[in-house]
């Protein structure tokens, strides 16, 4: 993959999504579907020639572009008037920190990809978001990303966290946002890079938001 700011926004944009996903659902008990199919179709995809490929195309990542904005942005308040969320910072910056973790841990990224090739054979009988998929990819993340510690504190209504099915859901995100951290790493992304092109990243993800219907 080309380390270039472009794939560097994609990737932040597809992060965001996955945690706004979370958020979502643990204050809601709901998840924007093509949201949700997005990030958990990108675990499982094989076709992975490019960043664009692996999310299908820049369209999916329409809510993700949004976040980024909205999360890299310098007012407190978003675009609507609301407070700003940190939950959906804090979240990105925690599976940021988890992948570098478990990309230093052979054993554990290796136990990872066996489950993620497991999956990527149930693909072919169900869809992304199908119970057996999400019920799966959720134990694959309690395997392998749960076992680096610190575990990622999920707020919200408990009337919602408490359900497994909720739960499972959650998890299957947080999957999914590793893989994006990943992919921002492979794009050269690191702190710096945040830091000292939050602006730019910013002016790229305007630009590609003009280009999805």
């Amino acid at each position: 993959m080309d380390k270039n700011t472009d794939n560097r926004t994609i990737a932040l944009a597809a992060l965001f999504q996955c945690v706004e996903g979370v958020r979502q659902l643990a204050h809601e008990g709901q998840v924007d579907q093509q949201l949700f199919h997005t990030c958990l179709h990108s675990t499982s995809n094989e076709n992975t020639d490019t960043i664009q490929d692996v999310y299908g195309d820049i369209n999916q990542l329409k809510i993700g572009f949004n976040v980024l904005l909205y999360q890299l942005g310098t007012s407190q308040l978003t675009p609507d008037g609301t407070q700003k969320n940190l939950e959906v910072t804090r979240y990105a910056i925690n599976l940021l920190h988890l992948e570098r973790k478990l990309s230093a841990n052979p054993e554990l990224f290796q136990k990872l990809l066996e489950g993620i090739e497991d999956v990527q054979r149930q693909r072919k009988h169900f869809d992304a978001t199908d119970e057996t998929i999400v019920s799966r990819l959720a134990e694959i993340y309690s395997d392998s990303i749960s076992q680096l510690g610190p575990r990622i504190m999920v707020k919200g209504d408990q009337s919602y966290l408490g359900r497994t099915e909720i739960a499972a859901k959650i998890r299957a995100l947080l999957l999914s946002g590793i893989r994006a951290s990943l992919l921002w790493r492979q794009a050269g992304g690191s702190r710096w890079k945040l830091l000292l092109e939050r602006g730019k990243m910013q002016r790229r993800a305007e630009d590609l938001l003009k280009q999805i219907p």
